[in-house]
């Protein structure tokens, strides 16, 4: 891909053959694109796990679910967005019963995520109800 512009201009001087294409054409430049890292082939997941305040439930942890699954149609940076809660019969989650999974294409996405004034809206819903938090990031691999 990166000589595909070279090879055409390349072929269509040859193809024209005449001397004023020649003398139109004193330089020929070419022009290296990078396309892996225009379309990097794996993906940026920014994972967040809640426990939640016992006196939260079941209102104000619903409350704080609607105002996460509202973020992707608020934040054009967000790729991709799933959630649920745990179901693990290994009993090792910590106390944490919710993990909502956010994707990115790029860490410039993230920041603009991040401090997004929806963002930062959905963080003072979440606030009182929350009793613990956990965070990672990740890209993706085959």
């Amino acid at each position: 891909m990166k000589h595909s512009i070279f090879f055409l201009l390349a072929l269509l001087f040859c193809a024209c053959g005449t001397d004023s294409t020649a003398e139109a054409i004193t330089e020929v430049k070419t022009i290296s694109v990078d396309v892996a890292a225009a379309a990097p082939d794996s993906l940026l997941r920014h994972a967040v796990m809640f426990s939640f305040k016992e006196e939260s439930y079941p209102d104000g942890v619903a409350m704080v679910e609607a105002a996460f699954r509202e973020l992707p149609e608020k934040i054009d940076a967000i790729h991709d967005f799933e959630w649920g809660t745990n179901n693990s019969p290994e009993g090792l989650d910590k106390g944490f019963t919710h993990l909502f999974f956010v994707t990115f294409k790029s860490e410039a996405d993230r920041e603009v995520y991040l401090p997004h004034p929806d963002h930062q809206a959905f963080v003072e819903v979440l606030g009182p109800h929350l009793a613990d938090v956990l965070v990672l990031d990740y890209w993706t691999r085959d």
